[in-house]
């Protein structure tokens, strides 16, 4: 490493956020800049520690310390040539990863591990700003198209690097924009839009071609597929998990994907017109769901300008520190303070709901119960309601954010008679290819709800599935980890 000693002599720093009282006004990106030493500083605290096992929870494999030791020298351009050869995206994980890869970083064991996602971010930036991301188009064509179904992360991998490999590709989209959950599930304050478009726009001038407003199997026959020499469904996990308790058909109660749905929408300007409007302005907001869907809704109804906003999560506070059944490297369910946090909401666990209840059909109130996890004879843990701990709520509106339970099976999975896996996916073998020939799929649809690096590195994998299915060959398009190929520039 070019500063052996960088560990010692550096501390973790991140850039700070705007005040909360200016950010919750706008819907810009809450971090301000990091000065360009600052970045050096945290690159040189990646150690020499013989065994990267930050590149092993990676899902991309990145191989970290390559870059890291390029920042501290100061050595930016051949920083992201080595980034972008295994991350398709580096701009969209340097933003709104958990960075499992500092969970698993060898000097976290006893020290704040290295700042790896806010490093990947700055190279990333300084390659936009420099004009290093520039289009490519394939030197040749292979005469085969490749229709890819969804344009969310996996999608977008998928595609690009199908077309790196000469395939003409189309991606379908239902929506009116490219990007999926990138676009419609993740606030502007964690992901600007203009971050998206500039990637589409390098992707159309590679020749990438997206069809929007296109759902296949409703406004686009299933049968049109047959043009396509292979297709990779990236669909996503989009069948939200519901609560089935009594007063659920109350209005006011939505799932919160419609939520942050329309309000994406609105930041970026788009019509609404005929959507009946999802808004927290003077109303008392509850949260169900404790993950980072449910903090981006409070961050959200924050700046709708919520009366009040409570966030309850089903399971006990996690721990503030590493579990003792989740050692180094595992990534560890502790207790995190997400931005939305700070701009406030009141946080509670063990909170089960069991009723919702109001007047001329509309949601007022939830009643709620304390759970607490016991452990019967044979091992298993379940919920148990505690007695004299029932209480109600104000709620004017309520918002799932509870997960989802798999793709949506009605319209393209079941006109194409997918089999499916154990937890209702799309089933998939090895190299991606559903129970149809020539049709592959990738992401939460074949994986289930997950995090947008696994979904990126599915959309790779994927596509490694399809040029090997084509080719009838092995292929030299890169994978997972896999970055020193000629064909990725």
């Amino acid at each position: 490493m070019g500063k052996p000693t960088g560990f010692i002599e550096y501390t973790r720093e991140l850039p700070q956020r705007r005040p909360v009282e200016e950010r919750k006004h706008d819907y810009r990106e809450i971090y301000m800049p990091l000065p360009v030493h600052k970045a050096r500083e945290q690159a040189a605290r990646c150690m020499d520690c013989g065994v990267p096992f930050c590149q092993s929870g990676c899902p991309l494999g990145n191989i970290i310390p390559d870059w890291n030791d390029l920042v501290y020298r100061d050595r930016w351009q051949e920083a992201f040539f080595r980034l972008r050869a295994t991350n398709n995206f580096p701009e969209f994980t340097g933003r709104i990863c958990p960075a499992p890869c500092e969970a698993a970083c060898v000097l976290g064991i006893n020290e704040p591990p290295v700042t790896i996602e806010q490093i990947e971010k700055e190279i990333s930036e300084r390659a936009w700003d420099e004009g290093w991301i520039v289009p490519r188009p394939p030197a040749s064509r292979t005469g085969k198209r490749v229709a890819v179904i969804g344009s969310g992360p996996a999608g977008l991998a998928a595609a690009d690097q199908l077309n790196q490999a000469g395939y003409a590709v189309v991606v379908f989209e239902r929506d009116d924009r490219p990007g999926g959950l990138l676009r419609y599930g993740i606030p502007d304050f964690k992901l600007e839009k203009h971050v998206i478009e500039r990637r589409i726009d390098i992707m159309c001038r590679e020749g990438v071609e997206f069809m929007t407003s296109t759902e296949v199997g409703v406004n686009y026959p299933i049968e049109e597929l047959e043009q396509f020499d292979a297709v990779v469904l990236c669909g996503g996990a989009t069948k939200a998990r519901d609560l089935p308790i009594p007063g659920r058909e109350l209005d006011g109660i939505h799932f919160a994907w419609d939520y942050l749905w329309q309000q994406n929408k609105r930041v970026a300007g788009d019509s609404l017109e005929g959507v009946d409007p999802i808004l927290a302005k003077d109303k008392h907001v509850i949260v169900i769901g404790g993950g980072d869907t449910g903090s981006d809704c409070i961050g959200t109804a924050n700046r709708q300008g919520a009366r009040s906003i409570s966030q309850f999560e089903l399971l006990p506070m996690p721990p503030k520190g590493r579990p003792e059944h989740q050692p180094w490297p595992f990534y560890p369910m502790k207790l995190t303070v997400s931005s939305s946090h700070e701009e406030g909401a009141d946080r509670r666990w063990s909170i089960l709901t069991k009723e919702f209840s109001g007047s001329n059909g509309h949601v007022e109130k939830l009643t709620t119960v304390h759970a607490v996890p016991k452990t019967d004879e044979e091992g298993r843990t379940r919920l148990e309601d505690q007695r004299g701990t029932t209480k109600d709520w104000p709620a004017d509106l309520v918002l799932l954010a509870i997960g989802y339970v798999g793709p949506e099976k009605e319209g393209m999975i079941s006109q194409l008679g997918l089999d499916l896996d154990a937890r209702g996916n799309v089933k998939t073998n090895d190299d991606y290819m559903t129970s149809r020939p020539g049709i592959f799929s990738a992401g939460d649809m074949r994986r289930g709800q997950s995090l947008v690096v696994w979904a990126i590195s599915e959309g790779r994998e994927a596509a490694r599935g399809v040029d090997t299915y084509l080719r009838r060959e092995a292929t030299p398009l890169p994978g997972k980890g896999v970055g020193d190929l000629p064909i990725i520039r």
